[in-house]
């Protein structure tokens, strides 16, 4: 008979096999995206090494979790236990850091937009933007500082937008999109942060979880050693 419930044991080990082979996944991710790492590398992306990182430590740490169920040892069920918690800790903080990022993009848009605009090589950028999204300037057409581009020219007969006339003064198309390019990016950025906090905030919840299995575990090892001697001093 084992030292740990068969039960909890079984659902121990399934979980980290699944997660074993999420981490084989993600190597094989990383192992695939090399070439491709490469070549955006030059543009100034950054590097896949965080993701090489992430595989292998859900894997090493999966694998760790496996072997100290099957080998019931104490020791390996702690050091299984600290990894847990480290992990709930660091998820937990990345959480709460997207979380105050999600409540200050606005904020950041805002003030950003007329040092953005100022400068040529973002204008070059937005100008290409702007006919993709359908929309013109960051915050309003005005951003534009009376000098409005083409890739901001909106025509009625597109029902995917609405059309507004440019402003008094400016030149450039005559109608232009109504809708600010802000609207759209922070849209796509609310949903990146949404993502990122379900990320964060479930690996926190998957780890606080192993952690109490983990002492649950130690709990039980520690009583059937307990009870073991006892009976042999009973016994002698």
């Amino acid at each position: 008979m084992g030292k740990i419930n068969g039960c909890l044991k079984c659902l121990f080990i399934f979980f980290n096999v699944i997660f074993e082979i999420v981490g084989c996944i993600l190597i094989f991710a990383a192992v695939k995206s090399m070439g491709l790492s490469a070549q955006v590398s030059q543009f100034g992306a950054p590097s896949t090494s965080w993701t090489w990182v992430f595989a292998i430590g859900i894997f090493a740490i999966s694998s760790l979790g496996i072997y100290a169920a099957c080998s019931e040892n104490v020791l390996v069920l702690k050091i299984f236990a600290g990894f847990m918690g480290t992990g709930m800790v660091i998820m937990l903080i990345f959480g709460i850091y997207v979380a105050v990022m999600k409540s200050k993009v606005n904020d950041l848009i805002q003030e950003g937009a007329k040092t953005l605009m100022n400068d040529k090589a973002f204008q070059e950028q937005m100008d290409g933007v702007q006919g993709y999204l359908q929309c013109c300037g960051i915050l309003s057409a005005d951003d534009w500082q009376g000098s409005i581009p083409d890739s901001c020219q909106c025509r009625d007969f597109d029902l995917s937008s609405q059309c507004k006339s440019k402003p008094d003064g400016s030149s450039g198309p005559d109608r232009i999109y109504e809708q600010p390019c802000a609207i759209i990016v922070t849209f796509y950025l609310d949903l990146v942060f949404k993502i990122a906090l379900g990320f964060f905030f479930g690996f926190a919840a998957i780890a606080l979880m192993g952690l109490l299995i983990s002492f649950l575990m130690i709990h039980q090892v520690k009583q059937y050693e307990g009870a073991g001697t006892a009976m042999a001093m009973k016994s002698y």
